[in-house]
């Protein structure tokens, strides 16, 4: 005596809502199996060493040593030049009280 269909699949329904996991009666590929898995990101960088992005990162790994920042230099040499023409910045509001200083009178 064999078993209808929608009776195995019913089953198969509560099966997968008890153990929690999907219902797939038409075996469709759906990627479950890999993303369940744990990921392998860290393992694989812990085979490189790591990498140093900024010319900062690479003074602090190495004190000892004179590395010139020719961005940074540039920058600053910009602005002592602004700065001898008068364009620098404007200089920042610090308290309330320097805010009230430059309100109108009425």
């Amino acid at each position: 005596m064999a078993v209808p269909r929608a009776r195995i699949l019913d089953l198969m329904k509560v099966q997968c809502r008890v153990f929690n996991t999907t219902f797939n009666p038409n075996r469709q590929r759906l990627g479950t199996r890999i993303l369940h898995e744990r990921l392998k990101g860290e393992a694989v960088a812990s085979y490189y060493p790591p990498r140093i992005g900024t010319i900062k990162q690479l003074q602090a790994l190495y004190p000892e040593y004179q590395i010139l920042d020719e961005k940074e230099e540039d920058r600053l040499e910009h602005l002592t030049i602004a700065r001898s023409r008068g364009k620098e910045n404007p200089k920042k509001k610090r308290t309330a009280a320097e805010s009230k200083k430059f309100t109108r009178k009425r």
